[in-house]
């Protein structure tokens, strides 16, 4: 499983110019999956991301998780995140779940993130989507598991 996350003032998802999912404060995720993804690792995942202190406190260190300063998660499927460009010039998703499998991730995914109580909004899976986005910072991580 490989997540971009991008901390945000505010981020929000459009499928054919109707908004799917908006949020303020917090992190929008792009989340690939791929064939060996297990529940264990979406357990991992979820705890990490819920778990991550990224906003500065009072003193200006990154020491305040996302239920500490009230903010929401925006989840968007990414297949792209396992696309492999080493050879070639088109880039290579055999590494990417296959379109079935993933969604079953991407929904339980979802729903651990729904556990540890959070604003949780998402896209739409397998869709065309516009992703808009205001950084808070920059502060972007790779996440892997």
């Amino acid at each position: 499983m490989r997540v971009l996350l991008q901390r945000v003032s505010r981020a929000e998802v459009r499928v054919g110019g109707q908004v799917a999912g908006r949020i303020g404060r917090g992190y929008l995720l792009l989340v690939g999956f791929t064939h060996a993804d297990t529940d264990a690792t979406l357990t991992w995942m979820a705890e990490k991301v819920v778990g991550l202190r990224l906003f500065s406190d009072a003193e200006g260190k990154m020491n305040l998780g996302l239920q500490e300063v009230g903010g929401a998660v925006l989840v968007v499927s990414q297949f792209t995140l396992y696309g492999d460009a080493n050879k070639g010039r088109r880039p290579s998703f055999i590494d990417a779940a296959r379109s079935d499998a993933a969604e079953v991730l991407y929904e339980r995914f979802l729903g651990l993130l729904r556990l540890g109580d959070l604003s949780v909004a998402s896209g739409r899976f397998g869709a065309m989507m516009d992703v808009e986005l205001v950084n808070d910072g920059p502060v972007t991580l790779w996440l892997e598991k």
